[in-house]
């Protein structure tokens, strides 16, 4: 009979031991980056992982080296931070616990084994008892659904988190490439007002310039000089945006090389269908909007139980012995602690939760209304950058360089002064200048609707800089 009784314990707890463990959400952090490297491929490329040894960063720190070995492109850009920067990395170990922290949720606590020796003259009594959490237990389904829900969550804010980074890796790239290139046409620009300033000195020192003329061109020079400062200053602070983005420490730094200029436009613009299919209930910001608030409602569910109680089921046995007379006893028994709602009946927690609730589902529907709104703004700054871009490389620039060409022949004929000429070069330069700005543009908002396509909607501000070739004739 007591073989009986031992098998059916046996089964009793191996039944136990099943449900639990069938109950619990779990994680690793391979599932964490495979779902990044695949919701997020045309980001990472399926590159993104978590050097976790000395080995591996050292071979992360090979890869960066062959990036910096050669001119950063945008598409390197992007891989050398995803094999170099710290910040990455932080986002990976940052999610991966994360993802560990939603998972606990559906653990039931430990048992908690207790042993007692109390002594009595000639008495020894020796209890032991076996307890745990039986409203743990009984409600094990729904905080695995709630564990599951703040895993999904976790896990899609990583992957948004993933995909903002390398976003500002692209558009960092993009402002550095663009203020290198200013750069250079400012000290263009510096040195023809330089030039202009040293030659309407002498002239005016021989009696053929007045002292207005003169000033004018040093005005124009000292502008320019200060245009030129602002220029360097603003090629450092993006070239050390970009820096701090791809994570380099100060040798990689040295070695970072970018190409002269940004890149050609495409030959066309995305189309308003192409974007539109690409960007399907995929969305990030939906779904992760959606995770919250299931998860909100499934933890309502189990808050109204546990809000009110709390039961603890113990199994006790103590056995006695009598030294005197040499006998035993043996008492076994179970015992049930319920936590009583007398002082605190859960009211503010079941509304909090009613409230997370609420405020989630409103989310979720704001931003389910604005998801169209902010693609269609961000198609919009894209087209627009494109066309004034296009505009910019197929007439402005021609334009002045056929002002510039004509006004070669009138100064080889002595039709205008080398003054006039000088002033014609330094309009043809800003008409360059405005078209790089447009360019940047461009490749910021094509940057900006990658990810607001996939569900991460940054700034699309557009700022187009007008520029009207003039004739040159300034009036010297």
């Amino acid at each position: 009979m007591t073989g009986l009784r031992v098998i059916q314990a046996k089964r009793a707890f191996s039944a136990l031991g099943l449900v639990v463990l069938s109950g619990c959400a779990s994680i690793s952090l391979d599932q964490n980056i495979g779902r990044v490297n695949n919701e997020a491929s045309s980001f990472t490329e399926g590159q993104l992982t978590l050097a976790r040894t000395q080995d591996e960063r050292n071979t992360r720190a090979q890869t960066a080296q062959a990036f910096l070995a050669q001119a950063l492109e945008q598409k390197h850009a992007v891989q050398l931070a995803l094999a170099n920067s710290p910040s990455l990395q932080a986002l990976l170990a940052q999610g991966w616990a994360e993802s560990a922290d939603a998972a606990q949720v559906a653990r039931i606590a430990n048992p908690i084994f207790s042993f007692e020796r109390m002594v009595a003259g000639d008495e020894l009594e020796l209890g032991r008892a076996l307890s745990f959490g039986l409203l743990d237990l009984l409600t094990l389904p729904a905080r695995h659904d709630v564990a599951t829900r703040r895993i999904e969550q976790s896990q899609l804010r990583l992957t948004s988190n993933v995909v903002d980074q390398i976003t500002g890796v692209r558009q960092a790239w993009v402002r550095a490439v663009a203020a290198q290139q200013r750069l250079e046409y400012a000290r263009q620009v510096y040195e023809s007002a330089q030039a202009g300033a040293e030659l309407a000195k002498r002239m005016q020192a021989a009696g053929n310039f007045n002292r207005i003329t003169r000033a004018r061109e040093q005005a124009f020079y000292a502008d320019a000089a200060t245009r030129l400062s602002a220029a360097q200053h603003q090629a450092t602070a993006n070239r050390e945006e970009l820096v701090r983005l791809l994570g380099l420490n100060e040798a990689q730094e040295q070695m970072l090389r970018l190409p002269e200029r940004l890149p050609d436009l495409p030959k066309q613009p995305l189309e308003p269908q192409a974007v539109a299919t690409q960007a399907s209930q995929a969305r990030l910001d939906v779904r992760l909007a959606q995770a919250v608030f299931d998860g909100a409602a499934k933890a309502q569910g189990l808050s109204t139980v546990t809000s009110f109680t709390d039961i603890e089921l113990e199994g006790r046995r103590n056995t006695s012995f009598d030294r005197t007379e040499g006998t035993r006893s043996t008492a076994r028994g179970w015992e049930i602690a319920v936590r009583l709602p007398i002082f605190d009946w859960g009211g503010m927690q079941r509304d909090a939760m009613n409230a997370r609730t609420l405020a989630a589902a409103n989310q979720l529907e704001a931003t389910v209304r604005s998801a169209g709104s902010n693609l269609r703004e961000s198609y919009s700054a894209y087209r627009t950058a494109y066309d004034v871009a296009l505009h910019y490389r197929d007439e402005v620039v021609p334009l002045r360089k056929v002002i510039s060409e004509e006004n070669q022949l009138r100064y080889n004929g002595m039709l205008i002064s080398v003054f006039e000429l000088l002033a014609d070069a330094r309009d043809q330069v800003n008409a360059v200048v405005a078209a790089i700005d447009a360019q940047q543009q461009f490749w910021l908002a094509d940057a900006a609707i990658q990810a607001s396509v996939i569900g991460r909607p940054t700034n699309s501000n557009l700022s187009v800089t007008a520029s009207a070739p003039s004739g040159g004739d300034a009036g010297h």
